[in-house]
């Protein structure tokens, strides 16, 4: 079979293309979008984008159930929003294989936080896997699946940024069919009534007792030898970079983290004089390792000399190490980051449809609860108009709580501002709660018809499957209306002075609404001409730049319009005071 160049996604999916899967569910999410995106390829499996990552795993570990080897994706805060059936699957067990993928992000790439999900795996009590590389990504996904399907439970593939982003080569190999199971009722098995529910978790502490042995003889867990002086255990990526700094130690290099290797541990501790555990966030191995070893445990170091935040490298592991006095092993001289390069700060696109929103914001006496998605950067100058970004469907939530907490004696309007994605996925039942219990928040729906901070998936909005099939496309309109807001209001963003003046309007207003802020990314459609200024009509007042529009510049006093950024929105010369953009 041929070799290929894969990055980690997208050898999970082919992955699990080869182990046989028929039903594969996500929600997109940054580092595991691509995952779900390159499953399309393979017409055997049906894929979709779910509404949330609890109804995506709730339909894929239904499909499992059903008999069906089926598999969920998401980045790790997406598991906090499967948390509740994560649980219950680890109790009721499977059907056929069912693998969960979460894509952890150290170094906040383009999250709210570095939660180490391996904590997942010891808090439902379900086996962890974690790849290091593509290679592994690929044979991983399909372990995980064989390991599901024999001890009849979900298994937990934990992916980092840098490996589901990083290529690497894989070696190919044909897809094994495995045929879905005839469905049968399993009441006892699958209906957690109390009575039902106790037997299933002593089950499940059996299946534990079994994996447990397991993970001491698989081959995935593995000991290298090296010098005696000093011995590594690692996993995931962090094993890469301590093996490219200090090849000559002595490695423990575990892929399956959970149930923990308690005997392959001790062992190891035995032949090497001191224990170094590299891994990224927390110290998920260090902790085991030290309670394993007992009073060995003194030897090993981790989070004291490795930083408990942001990403590993080649060098921080290289510097950790020889802080702590444990040179000699050959080490690598580490590559320096270029120095110089200037700062890029985020920006919001040119012709970005939130601009013409947040600029109608702007200096607005009122409280506004943000959310998850490209218009969180409306939070950051020129326009400041966020007071929160906590998870996804909370702006609405927040913005009733800040009403509630501050009472009738604060008289500023509480705004929510939720994109179309994010509405369905979390901000329903916020609104739904707003209205039942009588709020006054104003919730702005910016749609833009896509979502756009992951890379353009489509929504229950757009009319359109991950699969390319036309289906129904919701009005968020009318399911505004439907959670009982009386006042529903839709606003093109480019037009700015008709937003200024409906914002306006519904401020002054009493009880909710709802506005919706409805234009394509302007990524997703063909640019007009650019817009250009009349250096005769500027005066240089700078009023243009409180946009925030990253094509607009001043030069020699005057505004200029960069050509290669302007997509012709025309918002510019809407704000333009004395009509010098053309």
């Amino acid at each position: 079979m041929p070799k290929v160049l894969l990055s980690g996604d997208e050898a999970v999916a082919r992955g699990a293309y080869e182990a046989g899967c028929r039903v594969a569910t996500a929600y997109p999410g940054t580092p595991s979008t691509e995952i779900l995106e390159n499953m399309v390829q393979y017409r055997e499996i049906y894929v979709e984008w779910s509404t949330n990552e609890k109804v995506a795993f709730e339909v894929a570990f239904g499909a499992s159930l059903a008999g069906a080897r089926s598999l969920v994706a998401m980045k790790h805060v997406g598991l906090n929003v499967a948390a509740d059936p994560l649980f219950s699957s680890a109790y009721i067990g499977v059907k056929a294989g069912f693998v969960i993928v979460s894509a952890d992000d150290p170094g906040l790439h383009s999250s709210q936080n570095e939660q180490d999900n391996r904590f997942y795996g010891l808090f439902a009590k379900i086996p962890v896997l974690c790849p290091s590389d593509s290679q592994e990504a690929k044979d991983f996904t399909k372990l995980a699946f064989d390991l599901s399907q024999e001890f009849d439970i979900p298994v937990l593939v934990r992916l980092t940024t840098r490996v589901a982003h990083s290529k690497s080569i894989v070696n190919l190999e044909e897809r094994v069919e495995v045929p879905v199971k005839t469905y049968e009722k399993m009441k006892e098995k699958t209906i957690l009534l109390p009575q039902f529910a106790r037997l299933r978790h002593s089950c499940l502490e059996e299946r534990l007792k079994k994996l447990t042995e397991y993970a001491e003889t698989t081959p995935i867990n593995r000991y290298e030898p090296g010098k005696k002086s000093i011995g590594i255990i690692a996993d995931g990526v962090a094993y890469h970079y301590a093996k490219e700094v200090f090849p000559k130690a002595s490695f423990l290099k575990l892929g399956m983290v959970h149930p923990f290797p308690k005997n392959l541990v001790k062992s190891f501790g035995k032949q090497v004089k001191r224990i170094f555990v590299v891994e990224e966030v927390d110290p998920f191995l260090e902790l085991q390792t030290k309670a394993v070893l007992g009073r060995l445990g003194s030897k090993v170091i981790g989070k004291d000399a490795l930083p408990r935040v942001d990403e590993l490298n080649p060098r921080i592991v290289q510097n950790s190490l020889l802080k702590s006095a444990l040179g000699g092993l050959g080490r690598i001289s580490a590559t320096k980051p270029e120095s110089g390069v200037p700062a890029r700060p985020p920006l919001l696109c040119p012709g970005c449809p939130h601009t013409g929103l947040f600029y109608a914001l702007q200096h607005k006496d009122v409280i506004i609860g943000g959310d998850i998605g490209c218009y969180t950067l409306g939070a950051l100058a020129p326009h400041n108009t966020m007071d929160s970004c906590i998870c996804m469907g909370a702006s609405i939530t927040f913005a009733y709580g800040v009403e509630k907490g501050l009472g009738n004696e604060d008289k500023r309007r509480k705004v929510a501002v939720i994109g179309d994605s994010t509405f369905f996925h979390m901000g329903i039942p916020g609104l739904i709660n707003v209205a039942y219990n009588q709020g006054q928040v104003i919730t702005i729906v910016v749609d833009n018809r896509t979502t756009g901070m992951t890379g353009h998936q489509d929504h229950p909005g757009t009319g359109k499957t991950l699969q390319g099939k036309i289906t129904k496309a919701l009005n968020i309109q009318a399911i505004a209306q439907a959670c009982g807001i009386e006042k529903v209001y839709t606003v093109d963003p480019y037009k700015i002075k008709e937003t200024k003046s409906l914002i306006r309007k519904v401020l002054a207003e009493d009880g909710p609404a709802v506005i919706v802020s409805s234009r394509p990314c302007a990524l997703l459609v063909p640019k007009n001409p650019p817009r250009s200024v009349s250096a005769d009509r500027c005066n240089g007042c700078k009023l243009c730049l409180s946009l925030g529009c990253p094509a607009i510049e001043i030069a020699q006093g005057k505004a200029v319009i960069n050509d290669a950024l302007c997509v012709g929105c025309g918002m510019c010369a809407e704000v333009c005071a004395r009509g010098a953009i053309v």
